[in-house]
């Protein structure tokens, strides 16, 4: 047994979207760790059950659901399924998302209507069916991931995806404004540089195009690491909850001089720049 519990997460009752892989597959084993019993849902059913099956495996209780949260029924069916077996939700996690990358000029509306119904449309379609009940219980935890890039501006290519992570920081502030006075906490995961997979699979939809990334003075992460960060984020009541906390010194510079940001920004860009993290040792091994 590897379970070690701990509040807010000892026999609580979670359900995660995009759970199977990645990030998500790292908060799910963290939070099991600490006590939580876990529905992983997912697109990937496949992974949805590796995940909850490394979860048995320690020790934790964890289910498996394929889900489809760009599909009202699907999001429904899932949180119905997860409540049938651990109970009414005491935390949410919104996680699913998809990215593609390319210049702006190339990203068609159905790649933003797509990219929008998932990361952003996603997320609301589970916070509408669990809030009322949340409210209603006085108590749960909602949780959103976002990204830098919906923090300030670096993303040129992939300015969907970084719109849409801003629109879900967005939500998460104005939902913890809220609904955090009648007892339901709301947090936002914004991820800076982390190791996944991600980019195995992302679509490109230019012939050429230059990754922009958000800072060369951050440091890349995995997502171990940042699954501990929000866990410890959640305990203690955060709302934004950033994997570096250099980012708050990036977000003061924005604020005195949006104008200037900018500028500074296609400076460094122009120079050769592109914002590429630190990457420690341990990852060249």
């Amino acid at each position: 047994m590897n379970i070690s519990p701990q509040a807010p997460f000892a026999g609580a009752a979670a359900l995660i979207f995009g759970g199977g892989q990645n990030i998500g597959r790292a908060v799910v084993l963290e939070w099991a760790r600490r006590g939580a019993r876990i529905a992983v849902a997912d697109l990937n059913a496949a992974g949805a059950e590796d995940t909850a099956a490394a979860v048995r495996a320690i020790g934790g209780e964890a289910i498996a659901l394929a889900a489809d949260v760009t599909s009202d029924d699907s999001v429904a069916a899932a949180i119905a399924a997860a409540e049938n077996a651990f109970g009414p939700l005491d935390i949410l996690m919104n996680n699913a998302g998809i990215l593609a990358g390319g210049n702006p000029q190339d990203i068609p509306v159905e790649v933003w209507r797509q990219t929008l119904d998932v990361n952003l449309l996603g997320a609301v379609r589970a916070i509408n069916l669990v809030l009322p009940g949340m409210l209603e219980r006085g108590g749960g935890h909602i949780v959103n991931t976002a990204s830098f890039a919906g923090l300030y501006p670096y993303a040129t290519n992939r300015v969907h995806y970084a719109a849409s992570k801003a629109g879900l920081i967005s939500l998460s502030e104005n939902l913890a404004l809220y609904a955090a006075p009648q007892g339901v906490k709301v947090s936002c995961l914004c991820p800076g540089p982390v190791s996944t997979s991600i980019g195995d699979s992302i679509r490109h939809l230019s012939e050429s195009y230059i990754p922009r990334m958000p800072g060369s003075h951050l440091t890349l992460k995995t997502a171990e690491e940042t699954a501990t960060i929000l866990a410890d984020g959640m305990r203690d009541g955060r709302i934004i909850i950033p994997t570096d906390e250099l980012v708050w010194g990036t977000l003061r510079e924005r604020a005195a001089g949006p104008d200037a940001f900018i500028a500074k920004k296609a400076h460094e860009f122009a120079a050769g720049n592109s914002g590429m993290p630190i990457v420690p040792e341990h990852f060249r091994k």
